[in-house]
């Protein structure tokens, strides 16, 4: 796998990433949010000692306890798709393992013990899944994770019961967005057991027009279904996204380009700018690279500042806490330098 924010891979189109994450418990322990905080440290502990004694020799990984981590950290790794929400809002009893690419993280005491995560670059689903597979095998070798005949891997919220396994992608899709046509596809995707999220999953927003599409079953269902069934919504979805860029080309050829010059202008000179301006300026040059209006601009320049223009990894990058305006200014400061040094 590669990393999805350094490594723009030859499948990618409109998918800035894929990932697989499988929920696991261990028989007869207390959900993490039943379990004291020493309780769960140890827990943590024991399941990263089996995991380094599992995957010996298999690449280089630490493991992050985040009640030693600062905000701005433990947030970084959240604006870096690395962990969840939900585990840093844990955090003084919960912790990760990363390996040294960034494409693989263990959560242990989010919602469930332990969620194997995989991340890569484009839409390469089955390569993240294969990866995850293996570490959940090597790992059920010495854990014994709760399973029933019936339900399958028991977690602590039902809708992970089963398979424990949510893949999903991160796709851009501005056109529709402009067209007001991502409610309609919400609707169409909730029949097919799938949904669309924002930027950074359940309960955020689709800032810089960046969704997340996931299966929303994972009981009764085998798990080459519900990866083949996220391979046909994404192909569907960028095909209505390309419809939609070509009805827009065809009849606001000059409204959509000066759109996309002006929002390229505005990333090179602006002085102050909101996280949220930023990131739709990045989705207009975005759209204006993939459909080959713009040239010459690297899509992993667009991809470093979807992270370091966020808020944590921004002030965790100038080393200090800013206040909201302080942001804004250091923010444009970054962007300018990214867009006027080639």
């Amino acid at each position: 796998m590669k990393n999805w924010i350094d490594n723009i891979t030859e499948n990618e189109d409109m998918v800035l990433s894929s990932r697989v994450r499988l929920a696991r418990n261990i028989k007869g322990v207390p959900f993490p949010h039943k379990l004291e905080s020493e309780e769960a440290k140890a827990l943590a502990k024991n399941i990263e000692d089996i995991f380094y004694e599992v995957e010996k020799g298999k690449g280089v990984f630490k493991d992050i306890d985040l009640w030693k981590v600062d905000l701005n950290q433990g947030r970084n790794y959240i604006e870096k798709h690395l962990i969840s929400p939900n585990l840093l809002a844990s955090k003084d009893k919960s912790a990760f393992l990363l390996s040294e690419d960034e494409t693989i993280s263990l959560m242990i005491n989010e919602e469930d013990h332990l969620r194997i995560q995989c991340i890569s670059s484009g839409f390469d689903i089955r390569e993240a899944y294969k990866i995850a597979n293996s570490i959940d095998d090597n790992l059920e070798e010495k854990l014994d994770f709760a399973f029933d005949d019936n339900l399958g891997y028991i977690t602590a919220c039902p809708t992970n019961l089963g398979t424990g396994m949510r893949v999903s992608a991160m796709l851009h899709l501005p056109a529709l967005t402009m067209k007001d046509e991502i409610n309609d596809a919400l609707k169409a995707l909730t029949q097919l057991g799938m949904t669309l999220r924002g930027l950074y999953g359940e309960g955020s927003k689709a800032e810089g027009n960046i969704y997340q599409v996931s299966n929303q079953i994972t009981l009764g269902m085998r798990e080459e279904d519900i990866l083949s069934n996220l391979e046909a919504v994404v192909s569907q979805l960028i095909s209505q996204e390309n419809r939609a860029r070509e009805q827009f080309l065809g009849r606001y050829k000059n409204e959509l380009e000066d759109k996309i010059y002006r929002s390229l202008g505005l990333l090179k000179s602006a002085r102050i700018l909101s996280s949220k301006e930023a990131l739709d300026l990045l989705s207009n040059v975005r759209m204006g690279i993939e459909m080959a209006i713009l040239k010459d601009i690297d899509k992993v320049k667009l991809n470093k500042l979807l992270v370091e223009t966020q808020p944590a990894t921004l002030q965790l990058r100038l080393g200090r806490d800013l206040s909201i305006k302080e942001r804004d200014i250091e923010r444009a400061n970054l962007v300018r330098e990214y867009f006027n040094n080639k």
